[in-house]
């Protein structure tokens, strides 16, 4: 049984939520945890690292000069890797870094990174998060109470809220996503995980029906 206290906005506690790891995941795998990881890393790769080779190069490919009767060195087009502004021996070539595992170890893999922040204790759970304007001052204030200021934190909230997006935005170190968007990296990344009540809900599936 995990239980997690309830905090307001000024950080005072209003009250306990209890429910049953197995509500998120059966255990935690990290070796499925650092693959998924991985991939996500590797995605982020761009690899686009490349070199002209000599059928690249500009210029002529006409033979330099006669093969013999000159007394210099046999030489062919001017575009060879051994001449200046010639092209590369091996040259590069822009490479794709991306795979994608099978979707249910991703997706279990992103429970299983949650449940590991409840166990850390590096969960914090907030009542609610209604803004009615943007205002950066007001999360920021919000942090603070809590104890979360200078420390990475993954802010979810249960939808796509661009007014509570905008407040948040250009806060250091501060990520925004909704809980339908979670994914594994984005959870052990960031080192504190702030949660609305309505966000854990809908991960463990308690508002539906």
């Amino acid at each position: 049984m995990i239980s997690v206290a309830i905090q307001d906005k000024a950080g005072k506690e209003v009250g306990k939520y209890e429910f049953e790891s197995t509500d998120l995941a059966s255990g935690i795998n990290r070796q499925l945890l650092h693959d998924v990881v991985v991939m996500y890393q590797a995605n982020k790769r761009i690899g686009s690292s490349k070199t002209k080779s000599r059928g690249m190069v500009a210029g002529s490919t006409k033979k330099l000069y006669r093969q013999k009767g000159t007394g210099r060195a046999r030489a062919g087009a001017i575009r060879t890797p051994v001449r200046r502004g010639g092209g590369h021996t091996f040259a590069k070539t822009p490479k794709d870094w991306s795979y994608r595992l099978p979707k249910k170890a991703i997706k279990l893999a992103t429970r299983m990174a949650i449940l590991s922040k409840f166990e850390d204790e590096q969960v914090t759970l907030l009542d609610e998060l209604a803004l009615e304007v943007p205002k950066t001052k007001e999360v920021a204030g919000v942090l603070k109470a809590l104890g979360l200021t200078g420390t990475s934190c993954l802010l979810t909230v249960d939808g796509h809220d661009p007014v509570v997006w905008k407040s948040a935005r250009n806060i250091a170190g501060v990520q925004i996503s909704p809980a339908s968007d979670l994914n594994a990296y984005d959870v052990l990344h960031q080192r504190q995980m702030v949660l609305t009540k309505s966000a854990l809900d809908q991960l463990l599936g308690r508002n539906e029906g």
